[in-house]
């Protein structure tokens, strides 16, 4: 059998395994609490369901096994026997949605560092635990495995991870155009707008801090929306919550670094009407880029379409367009007051 046939259908089983939903790999049986219970109760409570596997952390339920809150197995232990659960239970908690593959599970051990996770369904009822040695127990058998076997066929795993140059190419270079009609259509705004920048030469000289504070924001918002949609369904109701979000975030960002800059403007070159431009463009121009960097990845995610490659490039250019049009639309406005 030839090697490459080899690799490629070992790696589509690793792939598929660890695409597979982790409730297929969660525990059931778990200790469960109740928030108006004493720590003397919960203790004796933990008696009666006698738990097989070992007890990492204790969940706390409602009655429609809803979770609301984790108490560490040493809390509960360290705690006076008349203390209430409510009162000394983590309600902060980390989850795992049920929609999570294998691979997002072992994320959330390597990026939050605890030692098991509850699995939730979308209305937050409980439905299991994923506890640390599911994670030690898939990195050793990749590393062990996967190891193995690429040194037989001369492959490392990193570079087994890699796209082929022309199939990364076919995927990129459609929407880096983007990029290509962006810049020409900003070098058109440009020239419309060329006489109001005569008119102030200092225009120019703050069109890079206003676009590089843009393009900042937007792609700190696609980063953030990336990471949700790797995690959760898409939904419109998501992309109106998280937009309504990055809406009041990049309100503030915009008028903090606009009132900065703006302010430097007055200093020099001095020009009152030039410096309102600023602190105008930049506030706009970051609140747009913040909503583009948010709705651009989740419309993508909703037309089937990769979000992982092509948001970048659309985010960016469009925030461009956006902030250029801004900026010289309040210096139109401002400069011919």
């Amino acid at each position: 059998m030839a090697q490459g046939s080899v690799k490629e259908r070992y790696l589509s089983v690793e792939e598929a395994r660890l695409n597979e939903p982790v409730t297929n790999w969660m525990r059931r049986d778990f200790a469960v609490l109740h928030a108006e219970q004493t720590v003397a109760e919960a203790i004796e409570s933990l008696r009666c369901q006698r738990l097989q596997s070992r007890i990492i952390y204790l969940y706390v339920l409602d009655d429609q096994g809803r979770l609301r809150g984790v108490v560490p197995t040493r809390r509960l232990l360290l705690s006076p026997p008349q203390t209430r659960i409510a009162d000394i239970m983590v309600t902060k908690v980390i989850t795992i949605p049920a929609q999570a593959t294998l691979l997002d599970a072992c994320e959330f051990f390597v990026l939050h560092r605890y030692l098991a996770f509850p699995v939730v369904d979308e209305e937050g009822h409980m439905l299991g635990v994923v506890d640390i040695e599911l994670y030690a127990q898939e990195r050793v058998e990749l590393e062990q495995r996967w190891d193995d076997l690429f040194q037989l066929v001369g492959v490392h795993l990193a570079a087994a991870r890699q796209t082929e140059p022309w199939q990364a190419f076919r995927a990129r270079f459609p929407w880096l155009t983007c990029n290509v009609v962006g810049g020409l259509l900003a070098a058109w705004l440009s020239g419309i707008f060329q006489e109001d920048i005569r008119s102030a030469v200092a225009l120019a000289l703050f069109i890079p801090v206003v676009l590089s504070l843009a393009e900042a924001v937007s792609m700190q918002s696609v980063s953030l929306i990336l990471q949700l949609l790797h995690l959760r369904s898409v939904s419109w109701y998501l992309l109106f919550g998280r937009l309504w979000r990055e809406v009041q975030t990049g309100a503030l960002l915009g008028l903090a670094t606009g009132l900065l800059v703006s302010l430097a403007a007055l200093v020099w070159p001095g020009h009152w009407p030039v410096a309102l431009t600023v602190l105008g463009g930049i506030s706009l121009g970051v609140l747009l880029g913040a909503c583009l960097g948010v709705t651009v990845p989740t419309v993508l995610r909703l037309l089937h379409l990769d979000p992982r490659v092509a948001a970048g490039p659309l985010a960016l250019t469009m925030t461009d367009l956006a902030t250029l049009l801004a900026y010289f639309s309040f210096a139109r406005t401002l400069l011919t007051a």
